[in-house]
């Protein structure tokens, strides 16, 4: 610690004495630092950020046009999909009208070694 020449001790009870007499004090100015030393503010720092904050928000702007572009591109894919869905269906539903009438049933029954059923046996009750 210290001990400048002049310095006192300090009184816990006791508050503090006035060093001067109070007299009437003009205000003060409240200058910079930068000022007083007649240095100017640099506006480089300024302008790089103003020029990094820029290229950011282009960046986001880029990406986000990126990012729509690609759901477009996304969603005509899954309409073009579920158009050939579509079309796959009403094939399948057509073959299965087609093939579900008589004379397919019958066509196929031959193909597959089946004959003609002969006229029903009736037999009489007892």
């Amino acid at each position: 610690m210290a001990v400048y020449q002049g310095a006192r001790p300090r009184s816990i009870l006791l508050p503090p004495r006035p060093r001067l007499p109070e007299a009437p004090t003009l205000p003060r100015r409240k200058v910079r630092g930068a000022v007083r030393a007649r240095r100017r503010t640099g506006r480089v720092g300024f302008t790089l950020g103003a020029i990094v904050l820029t290229f950011l928000l282009a960046f986001f702007s880029l990406a986000q046009t990126v990012r729509v572009s690609a759901t477009g591109y996304d969603i005509d894919r899954l309409l073009t999909e579920r158009e050939q869905l579509e079309a796959r269906v009403r094939q399948v539903q057509s073959d299965l009208n087609r093939l579900g009438r008589e004379p397919a049933i019958r066509k196929q029954s031959l193909d597959a070694g089946l004959g003609q059923l002969s006229e029903p046996l009736v037999l009489p009750a007892r």
